[in-house]
């Protein structure tokens, strides 16, 4: 078995390098880097610095290390979208979008070019096999850290040649195995942002210097007076309570809606923050979900079928019931959810296996 293991710098995929290489054994074993973002970077995954402790600890271990040169299509995949998504109102999740369009995409297909048979990530979640040989993602072992949410678009075709070393281990026993093994990358602290943003600049800087920010008017979701302006209704997200200010009676206020054409932010009071469901596109099966036939990409029928929802990386999962038609699908959340804002996924699990991901879907 030939390993390829996707090395970005931090702990845990230096452990799940360590761990490939002991079972595999380290000959059979190389790491990659992915040079992902061809601007300054200063925190997330994608900074000079990741690269050199990625290398290093590949040395450690013994392991040949290449950099793969990406960020053309980190551009396109990834950043460009991510901009585009700001300009038309919508909040994209880019490190979803690289999971789909390069960790598991275009880093597969470079694996099997090169005649491995697997790549092995430092992702905190779980891979199973069902007695007839189909894969399930499941929600890694310590729930602080788990990443099945971004990877829930992940199916069949990825999960057959994905390994997750670190699945089955809480985050404390990573850093006890990488001081064990003694790796510069023990005690190195998680990335926690976007990696193409530095944080000298924030969102506004990056999102100021891409594309034109314009100047807006808060309203009222259901009266349309008006409430005073916004500084750049580019950079105003559905469901933000920030910056919003509070309402006659004292009460904060949050985001309904952006219309940037119209450059007019609606807000409400906390009750109309929430909704009872989310519409989803780009709608992904990891494989064939309860009562929903078609393959990967299948859709429901009848009655509709329970799901777990998850709406963020950290959301607190809720009951609910999923309808599809031809546009993708209706998720009718069992109590009233914060609103999810328009380029967000939302994760689906298995209400009879709450830690097996089902699939996933993006919100209108």
């Amino acid at each position: 078995m030939r390993v390829l293991v996707a090395m970005s710098g931090g702990v845990d995929s230096s452990v799940a390098a360590a761990l490939v290489a002991e079972q595999f054994g380290r000959h059979q074993v190389v790491g990659a880097t992915l040079k992902l973002w061809g601007g300054s970077s200063d925190s997330g995954c994608c900074s000079i610095g990741d690269v050199e402790d990625a290398r290093r600890v590949a040395d450690q271990l013994g392991l040949v290390h290449h950099v793969f040169n990406f960020a053309a299509a980190f551009e396109d995949r990834v950043v460009a979208p991510y901009v585009r998504g700001h300009a038309e109102g919508r909040t994209p999740n880019p490190c979803i979008e690289c999971n789909r369009h390069l960790k598991f995409d275009r880093l597969l297909v470079r694996a099997r070019t090169l005649g491995f048979d697997v790549v092995a990530t430092g992702h905190h979640a779980r891979r199973r096999v069902t007695a007839k040989g189909r894969f399930r993602l499941c929600r890694g072992a310590d729930p602080l850290k788990d990443q099945s949410y971004v990877l829930a678009m992940l199916g069949q075709d990825q999960l057959a040649r994905t390994l997750f070393p670190v699945g089955e281990m809480t985050k404390a026993q990573v850093r006890e195995e990488a001081a064990r093994l003694g790796l510069r990358t023990a005690t190195k602290p998680d990335s926690q942002d976007v990696c193409f943003i530095r944080s000298d600049e924030g969102r506004v800087g990056f999102l100021g210097s891409r594309l034109p920010l314009h100047a807006g008017r808060l309203v009222d979701h259901e009266s349309g007076d008006d409430l005073g302006p916004v500084e750049a209704v580019e950079l105003v997200t559905v469901g933000q309570r920030r910056g919003m200010g509070h309402s006659s009676d004292g009460r904060r206020r949050f985001v309904t809606a952006v219309d940037v054409p119209a450059r007019r932010v609606s807000l409400g009071p906390p009750e109309a923050a929430h909704a009872d469901e989310v519409r989803l596109h780009t709608v992904t099966w990891v494989d064939n979900g309860p009562d929903m036939p078609g393959g990967n990409h299948g859709n429901a029928s009848g009655a509709g079928m329970g799901a777990i929802a998850q709406c963020s990386a950290h959301g607190q999962p809720v009951s609910s019931v999923v309808h599809s038609d031809a546009d993708g699908l209706t998720v009718s959340f069992s109590t009233p959810q914060r609103r999810i804002a328009p380029g967000q996924t939302v994760a689906l699990y298995d209400p009879d296996h709450p830690e097996t991901v089902l699939g996933s879907g993006i919100a209108w």
